[in-house]
């Protein structure tokens, strides 16, 4: 956090390596992003330039260990990941696609071989991953996708639709789940297989400086070495999701708490009947109370980060910060926004841009309405998705 939004102390809580680490993420987010990102967003462009300064910062992977990845703990990735998402959740998404995805199911459910062919290239940044589980009739229940798998002799033949797949159109590679005679798989699929076509979606309100793809499989056949041997069921993709919905309990705070210091700045700068907007009460209040929910997310968020260090983190503790982090955060962005008046409606204040990321953010890696029903299932015992 910030001085102007730390009421907690919250640096206490965090090591000198969590803290230097984190420092290092928010110069680079400084000096790279933020004076970039309005142009990147209004003009719809995902920096590819900065992927090899993303790797140089360790950034590509970094919670995995070996394989070129850095052995980064859960809490310094929650850190990076909040630095990041100040800057702008696309970008965060990017580290979060790359990494807690794409990375993430090669890392827990590859052969050795495929860890050793893919991660390094991806630790590196010279080649970019995605993940294809979502469907355009298939978003909250995986379980009735279409796409499908079939052997052909030694080989698979895939065929099917993804939709909102991050950085598909620019990755050398996508870990596409599907149905097969044995229950759901993942396969690495390379992208320049032939019958594998990946179309940017345009003209989005929201996540504009990132890459979200249509993907279409015509016969694409692969070897039988492409399927991850040790994902079967949905067990497989679930707990990549897990990995990447982790890292957007500390992003969504990050995004808050830049949407409220823009706020704090300019209403002590902003005059308003010979005064500061800041030394008005009403903007008083709404400024106390952007502040405590950061402190309160930010605390939630290092909390299941030390669980998840200590191997003790459950999913449900997942969907916990998920939907709180998101829904306060979401709410701070647009109420920093309205501080604004006029003036946040346009890029050069960063609030509403941040909220209207978020309302991506809140959607992908379960909607507020599926984790609300994993939770009442943890409440209640009683499971009310159908």
């Amino acid at each position: 956090m910030t001085d102007s939004t730390d009421l907690l102390n919250f640096d206490t809580l965090l090591s000198p390596d969590e803290i230097a680490l984190r420092n290092s993420v928010r110069s680079f987010v400084d000096s790279t992003i933020k004076p970039n990102i309005a142009a990147w967003y209004e003009s719809a462009v995902f920096p590819l330039e900065i992927v090899p300064e993303m790797a140089k910062l360790g950034l590509l992977g970094m919670h995995l260990k070996g394989y070129g990845c850095a052995g980064r703990s859960a809490v310094e990735y929650g850190l990076a990941g909040a630095e990041l998402e100040a800057g702008d959740s696309g970008l965060r998404t990017f580290v979060s696609v790359q990494g807690s995805l794409a990375m993430s199911a090669i890392y827990k459910h590859g052969s050795e071989e495929q860890k050793q062919e893919w991660l390094p290239q991806m630790a590196a940044g010279e080649a970019i991953g995605s993940f294809g589980l979502t469907e355009p009739t298939a978003g909250s229940d995986p379980g009735a996708m279409k796409t499908f798998a079939r052997r052909d002799g030694e080989d698979w033949i895939i065929n099917g639709s993804k939709r909102w797949i991050g950085l598909a159109s620019v990755a050398k590679l996508t870990v596409i789940w599907a149905q097969t005679d044995d229950g759901v798989r993942g396969f690495i699929v390379p992208t320049d297989t032939p019958g594998f076509t990946a179309t940017p979606i345009e003209q989005k309100l929201s996540m504009r400086a990132s890459i979200q793809c249509d993907i279409e499989l015509t016969d694409v056949r692969l070897p039988a070495d492409a399927m991850l041997p040790n994902a079967k069921g949905l067990r497989g993709p679930f707990e990549c999701l897990n990995e990447a919905r982790y890292g957007i309990i500390w992003g969504a705070m990050g995004a808050a708490r830049d949407s409220y210091a823009t706020a704090l700045a300019y209403a002590q700068e902003r005059l308003q009947f010979d005064k500061p907007l800041a030394g008005y009460q009403l903007t008083q209040e709404k400024l106390v109370n952007m502040a405590l929910e950061i402190n309160k997310g930010f605390l939630l968020a290092l909390h299941l980060g030390r669980l998840k260090d200590a191997g003790m983190l459950e999913p449900h503790q997942i969907s916990v910060g998920k939907l709180n982090n998101c829904r306060e955060a979401i709410k701070i962005c647009r109420d920093a926004r309205a501080m604004l008046g006029g003036n946040g409606i346009t890029l050069d204040y960063s609030p509403l841009r941040h909220a209207n990321n978020l309302e991506s953010v809140r959607t992908y890696e379960g909607t507020d309405e599926v984790h609300t029903l994993i939770l009442g299932n943890k409440i209640t015992g009683i499971h009310a998705f159908r």
